[in-house]
């Protein structure tokens, strides 16, 4: 019976043929348990005793498994493998984990969807979170994107309405087509990826057949402390695969956690799935003379102007080995910087610098670095002065000094290190502006939606993206629905007459 089962739903029996010897039973504290059958009662029909200890133990652990899922991609799925370097980029950046060819770095992933909670259907038409973090010589580095390159607004001031728009109506708590359609169709700056959304990318055949993208542009720099912009890009090598939108609800209701299942057993099976990294270069002359604002998240560079360069390798070959330790605990920022990557003026990105280990530190609390999937374990040795904090599990610096500066030896930085750790100075930037809130609204919102619409989508493709789109925004008030629908006319009028025209037939 067993075998005809597949990697992920034989688990159990799997890890019983390797491991043959139960082990012995005991109390969080290491005490051997006589009886976990049987709580401890004053005679058979008697009160339970609070010296049963193997009761409390368990008890209050259990009461306390479950820290709060994540506000957003709260389900996923991940695994751990490494990046292979297969280009030199040198030229553009000092980071450890680029400076040779064949070299490997270990890494660890987590794919999700953005707007489910954590049991919702891995089907559903959600952009794809697409988080990996590298445990380089130098530190972690953490690339946190989407399977998108582009995103649905460029002021981080608007993330927490979006999100709210995605999640469900505060008094009767059911997903509102009002909420998502007001905010679209009030910030027209979502067209661009709201198309995407509503192509056939929307749905993912599963993690597997999806490209990543770093989404934001970051900046590079080299060991001349030269430094250009970039955006990374990460193509899956099992080629782009997309459930239709029947497909997709079919699975949801037979197969919900699809996604999962697909990358445990493909893993499980030894058919590593891998991606090809490329990046993006632009540089400071380029950036200021570019026909649009270059760190503007709802817009791509063109591949024509500027073309994808290989990097890499990323191999996940590796399943988790517990979920909740590897997956549920994995904290990722694009924060998590090493020496030769750096941040851009990208105010999404800038944004994020904040939020995400804000986020980390209420949800796993202040140590959540110290997590074994979380460390630096790639560093030869980890020194700093962070003391205390709940769940401390490191020696928490013994008895070095908690304080800096310092007279009895404790760590330096890279400008007093007289020679005992390489400079690792963050490149210069010289900014000058105005200081106040700039409105961004409007900055062309259409043009590269009307490009996807006429020279990317086929007529069938086409057909499907206004079906989906009038499909879900059918439900909507006309209002509502009559300005969401300029904006996508805005792009291309047969675009917006198509999606009116599904709406029409949908209300006969």
């Amino acid at each position: 019976m067993t075998d005809k089962r597949d990697k992920a739903s034989n688990q159990l029996a799997e890890h019983a043929k390797t491991n043959t010897e139960p082990g012995v039973l005991a109390t969080g504290t290491g005490a051997p348990i006589e009886d976990k059958l049987n709580v401890m009662t004053v005679g058979e029909r008697g009160p339970l005793l609070m010296q049963d200890f193997t009761f409390t133990d368990e008890m209050a652990h259990f009461n306390r498994e479950r820290i709060p899922e994540r506000v957003v991609h709260a389900k996923g799925a991940g695994a751990k493998g490494y990046f292979e370097v297969t280009h030199d980029i040198t030229n553009f950046c000092k980071a450890k984990i680029f400076e040779k060819i064949g070299k490997r770095t270990p890494m660890a992933a987590r794919f999700s969807t953005v707007g489910g909670e954590s049991g919702s259907a891995d089907t559903a038409r959600d952009p794809r979170g697409f988080a990996l973090k590298f445990y380089t010589d130098d530190g972690n580095w953490d690339l946190v994107g989407n399977n998108t390159p582009i995103f649905f607004i460029r002021d981080p001031i608007f993330f927490p309405s979006f999100i709210h728009t995605q999640k469900r109506n505060p008094q009767t708590h059911l997903k509102d087509p009002d909420m998502f359609w007001d905010f679209i169709s009030l910030r027209p700056e979502t067209t661009h990826q709201v198309s995407f959304l509503f192509s056939d990318r929307g749905t993912p055949d599963g993690y597997r057949h999806m490209n990543g993208y770093g989404s934001h542009t970051f900046k590079m720099v080299n060991a001349d402390n030269e430094a250009v912009y970039c955006k990374f890009h990460l193509k899956t090598d099992q080629g782009i695969k997309n459930l239709m939108a029947d497909q997709a609800d079919k699975l949801a209701s037979s197969d919900p956690d699809y996604a999962i299942r697909d990358l445990f057993n493909s893993i499980a099976n030894k058919n590593f799935p891998t991606w090809s990294m490329h990046i993006q270069v632009m540089t400071y002359a380029q950036a200021e003379k570019f026909k649009f604002n270059p760190f503007d998240l709802t817009k791509i560079w063109p591949q024509a102007d500027y073309p994808l360069i290989p990097v890499g390798k990323m191999v996940l070959n590796e399943n988790p080995s517990n979920y909740f330790a590897d997956v549920e605990q994995i904290a990722f920022s694009p924060s998590h910087m090493v020496p030769g990557i750096e941040a851009s003026p990208d105010k999404m990105l800038q944004g994020r610098l904040f939020s995400y280990p804000d986020t980390h530190r209420h949800r796993l609390g202040s140590n959540y670095l110290q997590l074994p999937i979380n460390c630096p374990f790639s560093v030869k040795k980890l020194e700093n002065y962070q003391r205390d904090g709940p769940q401390c599990v490191t020696d928490n610096g013994n008895g070095a000094p908690n304080y800096y500066p310092n007279s009895f030896n404790g760590p330096v930085d890279g400008k007093r290190s007289q020679g005992r750790s390489r400079q690792t100075a963050l490149h210069v930037d010289k900014i000058t502006g105005d200081v106040k809130k700039f409105n961004s609204a409007d900055d062309d919102n259409f043009t590269q939606v009307g490009i996807f619409w006429n020279k990317v989508l086929n007529a069938a493709e086409k057909q499907r993206l206004a079906e989906n789109i009038g499909n879900h925004m059918k439900s909507a008030q006309p209002f509502i629905q009559k300005r969401a629908i300029a904006n996508f006319a805005a792009s291309d009028p047969n675009f917006g007459a198509m999606i009116q025209a599904v709406i029409e037939k949908a209300n006969l």
